[in-house]
């Protein structure tokens, strides 16, 4: 029997032997691997692996770095542990949570310190830190069965944590990993020693800290810190709804559902967004200068559905909401700008005839009537047909669209008559107290449920495009999310419970041998955690109608 395998290296193009058992770290050694940073992980397979990881059949390889998303998610989860691990040596009956992303890093709240975190325990905590990395300690990936894992975290949390997590893991064993005989869970793969963390910080915000990590496109500088005082609130706001439901994590929300409880949850959430968006609508009635709402938010994060429960709650309230549609003022398609590559960009904001906008929204406040163009995406051309429109004294503009927040997409009309509102999907069900899930992936999730259902796109397609819609967001979208007079977090705790049944099996049509399935794959497994839920209680107006279906809205 051959002692020998045969791998193939994506980074060098070519096959190389190996003895049966050699690990990534050991192939990457003798490969003489040299990438632009630090090597991180390895996609074998096209799925993402630690270091450590020994080979014993042929595979394809290749070595990854921080600058792309898996191997900066391996970076953060190395950088979380020894966080969590620097934390409980300091204050050993402290309990850490890794709540979400927020102002570039990760906000982190530490409870049962006896006292209010100070900026000293943060130094205290940061320096530990820099210890345990400069130390190069070790960090061993162990599996052991459920109920053996469940006495090793019980010894170590000593009652001061929750140990929900063992009531969501479905399987006999289970891996975690372990820093000298500090334990922790982690939902992926960890560097193999914690010298390989060249960069981070640790300062105070708000009642907490906030984590800072590398630029992804440029490593060896922190991402650049920003102010996010209102999206901030949403999310303290949605961690109180938690507290009401007395849910935060799978765990939880999976013992809830066991308890029958899974409808009760359904209709809390859906009665507070119900709720908040009441409140919005009282806050618009109250100001009568206001004649144009402007809501804009990121893919998937259900404007659409929220810009229609807005328009039921202000006709509630007496007004007349009119929806108008920023698509039908975009330059004819011969005068779009072009991005990089030479392809028309129709998320540019210049794409959009900001004159003629400007002009004819002006008219509209003034109570003049206008033509409403329409325009026909075959031809590319603006066109009229006959429509006209005019606002009443009771009239109100409601216009959405990825643009809604920049100041520059309606410079002419002043913004008292504006009230702008972002929204987006701020996901603050966790996996564990050290695991988050990023809210990128519930919008993720929506959008290739509702590509395959109603644009007849596979996963695979929207995965590949998903980059590319990000690097929108961040251009037109997130660098104005401050700017709005009001934000809405369309998250609900239980969607992704109702996702799951959508999502896997189209997620599972993903070939196991291209660049999405590494994407695919990890959001199968991160699914699992969930005990799936029936939608027959959402509501027709639920904003997750938009993706699932039965909406009782029209798009």
């Amino acid at each position: 029997m051959s002692k020998n395998i045969t791998i193939y290296c994506r980074n060098t193009n070519s096959y190389h032997d190996f003895r049966i058992g050699t690990t990534l770290l050991n192939i990457a050694t003798q490969l003489n691997i040299r990438l632009k940073h630090d090597i991180v992980a390895a996609r074998v397979n096209y799925k993402t692996e630690g270091l450590n990881f020994p080979i014993y059949k042929p595979k394809d390889i290749e070595f990854i770095d921080v600058t792309c998303s898996s191997g900066m998610r391996v970076y953060v989860r190395t950088l979380s542990m020894v966080l969590a691990y620097a934390t409980k040596k300091l204050f050993p009956k402290a309990v850490l949570s890794i709540v979400h992303a927020i102002s570039k890093g990760y906000y982190c709240r530490i409870e049962h310190l006896g006292h209010k975190i100070s900026k000293k325990d943060i130094e205290l905590i940061k320096a530990e830190m820099k210890k345990i990395i400069e130390a190069g300690e070790k960090i061993i990936e162990e599996e052991k069965q459920v109920t053996e894992a469940k006495k090793i975290f019980a010894k170590q949390y000593n009652g001061y944590e929750s140990m929900s997590l063992f009531e969501t893991i479905n399987t006999p064993y289970m891996k975690y990993f372990r820093i000298n005989n500090y334990v922790d869970y982690y939902n992926g793969v960890l560097l193999p020693s914690t010298d390989k963390l060249h960069l981070f910080d640790l300062i105070p915000y708000y009642d907490g800290i906030l984590l800072r990590i590398p630029n992804k496109n440029n490593p060896s500088q922190l991402e650049e810190f920003e102010e996010m005082p209102k999206l901030f609130d949403i999310f303290k706001e949605h961690v109180s709804w938690n507290k009401i439901i007395n849910v935060s994590t799978i765990g939880e929300f999976n013992v809830a559902c066991r308890n029958k409880k899974a409808f009760d949850l359904i209709k809390i959430a859906e009665a507070l967004h119900e709720k908040k968006i009441a409140r919005i609508t009282d806050t618009i009635e109250k100001n009568a200068s206001i004649k144009v709402i402007l809501v804009s938010g990121p893919s998937s994060s259900g404007k659409t559905t929220f810009s229609k429960r807005l328009s039921v709650q202000l006709m509630a309230s007496g007004l007349k909401p009119v929806m108008l549609s920023m698509d039908n003022y975009f330059v004819d398609r011969e005068n779009t700008p072009v991005d990089e590559n030479g392809e028309h960009d129709y998320e540019h904001l210049h794409a959009l005839d900001l004159d003629f906008f400007n002009q004819q929204i002006r008219q509209l406040v003034n109570h003049e009537e206008i033509d409403l163009p329409v325009f026909n995406f075959e031809t590319g051309k603006r066109e009229y047909r006959g429509k006209k429109l005019k606002l009443t004294k009771e009239s109100i503009l409601i216009i959405e669209g990825i643009h809604a927040l920049n100041p520059s997409l309606l410079p002419k009309i002043p913004r008292k008559n504006t009230f702008k509102i972002y929204v987006s999907a701020l996901t603050t069900i966790a996996i564990d107290s050290h695991n988050w899930i990023p809210t990128t992936d519930t919008r993720l999730l929506r959008r290739i449920i509702r590509d395959h259902r109603y644009r007849n796109y596979s996963a695979r397609e929207t995965i590949a495009r998903w980059p590319s819609i990000r690097r929108g967001e961040d251009k037109w979208i997130f660098p104005y999310q401050e700017d709005a007079d009001v934000m809405f977090n369309s998250a609900l705790i239980f969607e992704l419970a109702v996702l799951k049944k959508y999502a896997e099996p189209v997620l599972s049509e993903v070939p196991k041998y291209c660049d999405e399935y590494a994407e695919a794959y990890r959001l199968i497994k991160f699914l699992g955690f969930f005990a799936s839920i029936p939608d027959r209680e959402i509501p027709p107006t639920s904003l997750l109608r938009e993706f699932t279906g039965g909406s009782s809205f029209r798009y």
